[in-house]
């Protein structure tokens, strides 16, 4: 393996995969309270698939953010100066906005319980702060950034075992399910841990996904991104069986919810892991061809625009909760059976990707400095090279290469 980062191909159809990884992360928050609210609208069994069958959008992330990582480094020689850059850029685009959200949104849950008065002492809540900082607790969604900044530390070693080691590069997927599930039923029969969701090691079969893909591109490329009308035999079966799985368990993950949320139906909680996490496995690698199908259309309008929202995903993730926090405030008092509160809802996931979209696109083109909110700056959105330079495009001292965006 002798290819540099230099030569290696470029795949712009990942950033249309992350603008649909992100559109599954708002319809998910978006619908969460109407899952409670909305019970008796005859429109339930919508809001509910809308809320389970977008559950994909985190799983993608992760598996992703595993495929690029693998994907650019593997063919890089394994040096200190690697690692040192590597661990720099994750502090400076990732850490940084990790903390720095943090506090915004633990100011944001104070004032949601009524404890931002007169009476408030900081200090005293200074404990609590720091307990939630080290679970990614501070806000529902930032448990996100926290397993991500594990699986960072982690990279290196996982690297350094698969460069040195084909067997474990070809039994990658079976050896993340068996240890992501063996947690799993540790945790369920013995350790019973509240806060799982928050460990890398609940998302390992995702991440050993990605990265056995990233390491066996070029056998699945083809794959991946031919059309139907250019796919051999073999690949249309490979395609029929991937769709039909998925639409099979995305549909049955969210009937088993239908189930329990309007009927008090009560399933053994493995099995809404199993199926959660048959749905977004199937979801990965579908998106993996869906993104390349739909770069490659020629529907250039859509394309553009899918590409600038997937550019601006991590700060788009970031910042979301914010506007959805603002727009439940504005209370319409709407009765959730009435139809118009599923227009109110899917509103606010609407508007939730256009305000938060626009926001972090403004920033990051006239706030110096924004990376140290929102992570590293878009390519697209960099100021002129007559512009002084932010870290974010300093030159790679390992590749020679100007800065990509972090692999999220």
């Amino acid at each position: 393996m002798s290819a540099t980062l230099n030569k290696k191909e470029r795949l712009p159809q990942l950033d249309i995969y992350r603008a649909m990884a992100i559109l599954g992360v708002l319809h998910v928050h978006a619908t969460s309270f109407a899952t409670v609210d909305a019970i008796d609208s005859r429109f339930y069994y919508i809001i509910n698939f809308l809320n389970i069958f977008f559950k994909y959008g985190t799983p993608s992330f992760i598996f992703l953010s595993s495929f690029v990582l693998f994907y650019n480094y593997a063919d890089r020689p394994l040096t200190k100066d690697l690692i040192k850059n590597f661990y720099k850029r994750r502090l400076l685009y990732i850490l940084l906005p990790y903390v720095l959200f943090s506090i915004l949104y633990f100011f944001v849950r104070m004032y949601q319980n009524g404890l931002l008065n007169s009476s408030f002492d900081l200090w005293a809540q200074m404990p609590l702060f720091f307990e939630r900082l080290i679970r990614g607790q501070n806000y529902t969604h930032l448990y996100f950034v926290f397993i991500s900044l594990q699986f960072y530390i982690l990279f290196p070693i996982f690297l350094k075992l698969f460069k040195s080691s084909r067997f474990l590069v070809r039994w990658a997927v079976p050896i993340g399910f068996l240890l992501q599930w063996g947690f799993i039923l540790w945790n369920k029969y013995e350790l019973q841990y509240t806060f799982k969701g928050s460990l890398a090691i609940s998302y390992l079969a995702y991440y050993m996904l990605g990265a056995y893909l990233a390491m066996n591109y070029d056998k699945f490329k083809g794959w991946l991104t031919s059309s139907w009308k250019k796919q051999t035999s073999g690949q249309r079966a490979g395609t029929v069986v991937l769709w039909a799985g998925w639409i099979a368990v995305a549909l049955a993950h969210v009937q088993i919810w239908y189930n329990q949320r309007l009927h008090g139906a009560k399933y053994d909680s493995l099995l809404y892991e199993l199926l959660w996490n048959l749905h977004t496995v199937f979801s990965a690698i579908v998106l993996m061809q869906l993104a390349s199908w739909l770069y490659n259309s020629g529907w250039k309008l859509i394309v553009k625009v899918l590409t600038r929202i997937g550019e601006l995903s991590f700060a788009i993730y970031l910042v979301h909760p914010l506007w959805l926090f603002l727009y439940r405030e504005y209370d319409l008092k709407l009765n959730p059976v009435t139809d118009d509160y599923l227009i109110w809802v899917y509103g606010g996931m609407v508007t939730a990707l256009i305000v938060s979209a626009l926001v972090v696109q403004t920033m990051f083109r006239w706030i110096p400095g924004s990376w140290m909110l929102l992570g590293s700056v878009p390519r697209s959105l960099k100021p002129s090279s007559k512009a002084p330079k932010t870290p974010s495009q300093k030159k790679d001292t390992v590749t020679g290469d100007s800065k990509k965006s972090v692999d999220l």
